[in-house]
This record gives structure tokens, sequence and C-alpha cells, in this order.
């Protein structure tokens, strides 16, 4: 019995070993692939470090090439603002020299008009003795010469312009019979002129400054049928027509002059205050 209990565990040991053997290469082949794997692992990790470095160095990069644009694009933005600046002054400065010379002109148009007005000079007598006011020795005694005549300048013309300005300065300051007395001269002496129509509309705020409606109504009426050319004007002398009618009590009239604005004038600075005005007559 023993003998065969011996041979059963030799038997038994024999037929074992190969399945062990089996396993335990299979555990070594798995612990070298373990192996391979947390050494790639660690290539992957230094690899992902590297790639991490550069990433920061080319952000950097980046940070640096826009600012850089930034500060371009500010020197840019900065360059054209001075150049926008310098175009403006320029435009100022040409208008000036334009309104200098449209003044110029005004003046030597005025200058001719005022040469052209005046009664041509009568030439000074000549004596007989050749000399303008000098008796002839050779007269008779007693005989007196006709006395020479004396030529004095004539007086020129004021401009358009100046005499434009202080008509309006009376008007701003509250001067209004002697701003009145302005336009109305120069629209008188000047009436072709584009200002002549703004002179006319001074008038009649003027009279609706003092209060005389009549006179401001008739005012406003002559810029409408004298200078229907200047579509801002008329339609400024419109809504304060209707503003004049409304202190006449003549509402329907007011409304009538408003609602001319309104459907005549929609692209002028007097639209939106005359289409008020008219929605509140309506609501009367």
């Amino acid at each position: 019995m023993r003998v065969t209990g011996a041979v059963l565990l030799v038997l038994l040991a024999v037929s074992v070993s190969p399945a062990a053997a089996a396993a335990n290469k299979e555990h070594l082949q798995l612990m070298a692939e373990i192996r391979m794997l947390q050494e790639q692992q660690q290539q992957l990790q230094g690899l992902i470090g590297a790639l991490q470095d550069v990433l920061k160095t080319v952000t950097t990069k980046l940070d640096d090439q826009a600012a850089v644009a930034r500060k371009g694009m500010a020197d840019q933005t900065l360059a054209v603002n001075n150049i926008g600046d310098n175009v403006r002054v320029l435009r100022e400065k040409t208008d000036e020299t334009n309104v200098r010379i449209s003044s110029m002109g005004q003046e030597l148009d005025a200058l001719r008009q005022a040469i052209a007005s005046q009664p041509p000079p009568q030439a000074g007598i000549t004596q007989p003795g050749g000399v303008p006011g000098v008796p002839d020795p050779s007269a008779p005694a007693g005989t007196s010469s006709p006395p020479a005549t004396v030529l004095t300048p004539s007086n020129v013309g004021i401009s358009p312009q100046r005499m434009y300005e202080a008509s309006y300065d009376d008007y701003t300051t509250g001067r209004f019979d002697l701003a009145i007395q302005g336009f109305q001269n120069f629209i008188a002496t000047f009436p072709k002129l584009p200002q002549a129509g703004d002179a006319q509309y001074n008038i009649g705020m003027s009279y609706f400054s003092l209060g005389k409606w009549p006179e401001a109504k008739t005012a406003f009426e002559k810029v409408i049928n004298d200078y229907p050319q200047q579509s801002e004007r008329v339609s400024d002398a419109y809504y304060k027509l209707g503003g004049t009618y409304e202190q006449l009590k003549q509402f329907d009239e007011a409304k009538k002059a408003y609602d001319t604005v309104v459907q005549k004038y929609p692209n002028t600075k007097s639209y939106a205050l005359a289409n008020q005005a008219l929605q509140r007559l309506t609501r009367r």
C-alpha cells in the first residue's frame, strides 16, 4: 500500500508539472508585456511633456506677435486719426479761405455797383491861364473867373457780408427794430444774393419776437413766395407761419401751414416740430 501511494504521488506530480510550467510561462510573458507597456507609458509621458514645452513656447511667441500686432494697429489707428485731424484742419482752412474769397468777391461787386451808381464826375474848369482855379493875368480888371469845381471821392458801398452781419448782430442782441431795417436795406441792395432769403426770414422772426403778428405773417409769406428754391428756409417759414396763425387764433390756417411742412418737407429740421404742433392742434 505504501508503494502504491508513492507511485500515485509521482504520477500526480508528473501530470501537474507541465500545467504549472505553462502557467508560469504565461505569467512571465504577461510581466514582460506589462514592463514594456510601462516603458512605453513613460516614453509617452516624456513626449507629452516635450509637446507641452513646445506648446508653451509657441503660445508665448503667438502672444508676443499678437502684442506686436496690437501695437501696430494702435499706431496705425493713431496715424489715421492724425491724418483725419489734419484733413479736417485743412478743410476748415479751405472753407475759411473760400469764405474770404467769396466775401472779397462780394465786396468787389458792391464796389462795382456803387461806382456804377455814381453820376459821372464833372471835369474841373480850366481857366484861360491853363491852371485850374488860377485867374488869367490877361483878364480885364474886375473880372472874376468862375471857381474851379472841386472833385471829392465818391462814397463806396459796404460789402454784403458786413451789411448782413451787422443786421444779424442787431437781431441776436434783441435790437429787432434795427435788425428789421438793416435786413430790409440788405434785400433792397442785394436782392439776388442767397442770403436775401435768410434776411427776409429774420425780418419775420424779428416781428415774431416783437409780437407783431400781422407783420410777421406777411414777412414769412414773403419768404415762401419770393424764395421757393430755398427749401430749408421755406420749411422754417411755414413752421413759424403756423405759430403766427396760432397767435392770431386762426387755428385752421395754422394746421394748413404745419401740414405743408409735414407733406412737402419731410427731410428738413422743421419737420418734427411741425408734426408735433399739428398733432397738438388736432387733439384740441
